[in-house]
């Protein structure tokens, strides 16, 4: 199975994965918005951080998901 359709597959049937993707796409259109600043004040420049991190937690629970679904027989 090809990663999209695995995706796809996990977001109809796993709750856990969609609540990820969901949280990682929120943190997508934060940092979008924190990136089309011209000037960033010291807040932002440490939530623009902590969304970087999330981003990525949430990345590696997907993928952690979708690795757990494909060992499962």
């Amino acid at each position: 199975m090809e990663e999209k359709e695995l995706k796809e597959l996990l977001l109809r049937e796993n709750a856990e994965f969609r609540r990820a993707h969901g949280d990682h796409q929120e943190c997508e259109k934060a940092l979008d918005a924190i990136r089309g600043k011209t000037h960033l004040s010291a807040a932002e420049v440490d939530e623009e951080r902590e969304l970087k991190k999330k981003k990525l937690a949430l990345k590696d629970r997907m993928y952690r998901l979708m690795s757990d679904y494909l060992r499962t027989p």
